[in-house]
């Protein structure tokens, strides 16, 4: 208890966080979209139903609520204010593809004319004190001034094989200044070159029309067709700006789909691997661990001939943008497993876990649009909040004074492992809810309102097993370990029928229910904790002392009271006997 409460001091976390019945919340209605412009599948409208609240879980929101209004309409209600990052989430399609790039592009448009024999010096701008590159600058021709030469510093990291002494990652061959074509000699001035795009090994004019007039700058940066897996080629630009530029490409037939991705989990940067940023680890099946076998097999062939080639970079596409265009340098993966990583700077814990948990789910069968976001206020308030405190300290308030007028001195004891109990869960409601986005509503609050009996029942069964030992006539202190071994048993059974009570309850039930089931179970966990290493040493340490160990009439351990109490109810229960007999 101790510790925790010193993790949550020195972190700021003194309060929990209240759910939406309690303190409110962002209430947002999605609107889903269709070709045809008619009403959807009542059977896609379910299953996004049910990827959403999987997603609202995932990102750690407790208490949001996910209901179906309409034939076309999502109601999402996520507790607390300002949560439209969240919300937008929850919405997002997350289609996953795995497309190799075959041109690569700054993401301005472009003329489609050939760039002339002859360079001239053509600066486009500036930003940030330095020349930007020229808008059709090309990876595949020339390193220099183009994207692909830094490629966001994104690497798709695994248990890379056949590792090969070339540059990892980046475009420009070592000694080469940036700026200098390719086979010149070092040491002689040179002029920036604006070589012409290569479209070699793409046979759709269209897809070069579009790309070459593709303004990555504007818009929300999905290009038209970008999103959809059954076309063969597609143009799709950056989704994230770095350092004032948005890279485009021109990618291929998608290889991999997001259905093939078992599982993903956001990882803390490694800086023992290199790894700045942090990452999505993604896990595919047996059918994706193949396909994506085969496309960095490609990539990496591709490398090997030409490392500035574009073919050499694998583009992950979300939702019609690219997420990240690592260069496959190291070698086929052929274990199953890749990553997604990024800048430091917009490639943060959030971004990652927010990106792991909309794509462990899978995508949604159907686009939606954000109809309406409001802010609404709690449905309850501080006044049933109020009387919810008011009947938990009444209830903790009989429960000690049973203690104490028919435990006495022991009762000290009861008193006191409540108080550890409850400090130990409310420490624990903090971090949860700082932690796992845990809050608490109402039913929460009943729920420990109801593990004060449980907790109590616990102390009570190893007090009466004690009471007995020393009716029997045993010393005190063999009488503390003796009832212990007997109680222990009972205690562990009884709590672990409330745990899987509660337990049961948590995964058939939904909404408030859940919550009262998720709280029960949590302090019946506490009450074994503190009966096992608070409540149960304090008596053996309590049994040494004068006033415990000599049996002082106001301990409540007073073997010699405890007999003729015994005495008495016996003789009372003959007496009753007899009568009846008569």
């Amino acid at each position: 208890m101790v510790v925790l409460a010193c993790v949550a001091v020195l972190q700021g976390r003194t309060t929990p966080k209240l759910g939406l019945d309690l303190a409110g919340g962002t209430t947002v209605t999605l609107t889903a979209k269709t070709e045809s412009g008619k009403n959807p599948p009542s059977s896609q409208m379910n299953q996004a139903v049910k990827i959403m609240t999987q997603r609202v879980n995932g990102l750690g929101v407790s208490d949001a609520e996910v209901a179906k209004q309409g034939s076309n309409n999502i109601v999402v209600n996520v507790p607390g204010e300002g949560q439209g990052r969240v919300v937008s989430l929850i919405g997002t399609t997350a289609k996953l593809q795995f497309r190799q790039a075959f041109a690569i592009a700054d993401g301005k448009p472009t003329t489609g004319a050939p760039a002339p024999q002859t360079p001239t010096p053509t600066p486009t701008g500036k930003k940030d004190g330095k020349a930007s590159p020229s808008p059709s600058a090309s990876a595949s021709a020339s390193p220099s001034g183009s994207p692909s030469a830094t490629p966001r510093g994104r690497a798709l990291s695994q248990a890379l094989t056949a590792p090969t002494p070339t540059p990892s990652g980046s475009a420009t061959p070592s000694g080469t200044p940036s700026g200098t074509p390719t086979g010149v000699p070092s040491g002689i001035p040179q002029q920036p070159q604006q070589p012409q795009q290569d479209y070699s090994g793409i046979d759709d004019k269209n897809v070069i029309k579009q790309f070459e007039a593709l303004n990555c700058y504007t818009g929300d940066r999905r290009a038209p067709g970008s999103n959809d897996p059954n076309r063969k080629w597609v143009a799709a630009c950056d989704q994230k700006e770095e350092n004032g530029q948005v890279t485009k490409y021109i990618l291929g037939p998608v290889r991999v789909l997001g259905e093939n991705v078992d599982g993903a989990n956001a990882m803390p940067p490694d800086s023992q691997q290199g790894q700045a940023s942090w990452s999505v680890s993604l896990k595919f099946d047996g059918k994706g661990g193949r396909q994506f076998g085969e496309v960095t097999t490609e990539a990496y062939r591709a490398y090997q001939q030409n490392p500035s080639s574009p073919q050499a970079q694998i583009a992950i596409v979300l939702d019609g943008q690219v997420v990240s265009a690592p260069s496959i340098n190291r070698g086929a993966i052929n274990g199953g497993t890749a990553s997604i990583d990024g800048p430091p700077d917009s490639f943060n814990r959030q971004y990652a876990t927010d990106l792991a948990n909309v794509l462990k789910y899978g995508a949604l069968p159907l686009e939606f649009t954000q109809s309406s976001i409001d802010e609404v206020s709690s449905t309850l308030g501080a006044d049933q909040l109020e009387g919810g405190l008011i009947a938990g300290g009444i209830g903790l308030g009989l429960v000690v004074l049973y203690c104490m007028l028919y435990y006495r001195g022991l009762g000290l004891v009861a008193v006191s492992s409540l108080a550890v109990a409850s400090a130990i869960t409310y420490v624990s409601v903090v971090i949860l809810g700082e932690g796992m986005g845990f809050r608490l509503s109402l039913p929460h609050i009943i729920g420990l309102i109801v593990s004060i009996g449980i907790t109590a029942d616990s102390f009570i069964v190893y007090f009466e097993r004690l009471r007995d030992e020393l009716r029997a006539g045993r010393k005190l202190r063999s009488s503390v370990e003796n009832a212990w071994k007997r109680a222990r048993r009972t205690i562990l059974v009884a709590d672990a029928v409330t745990f899987l009570a509660a337990l049961v309850l948590y995964f058939l039930a939904v909404g408030g229910v859940r919550g009262f089931a998720f709280a029960m179970g949590l302090t019946t966990l506490i009450d074994v904790v503190v009966v096992f290493f608070f409540t149960k040493p304090m008596v053996a340490l309590l049994s040494r002392t004068d006033f415990f160990g000599r049996g002082h009439p106001l301990s409540g351990l007073d073997a010699k009271r405890l007999r003729r109490s015994a005495q008495n109810s016996a003789a009372s229960k003959a007496a009753r006997t007899t009568s009846q007999e008569v």
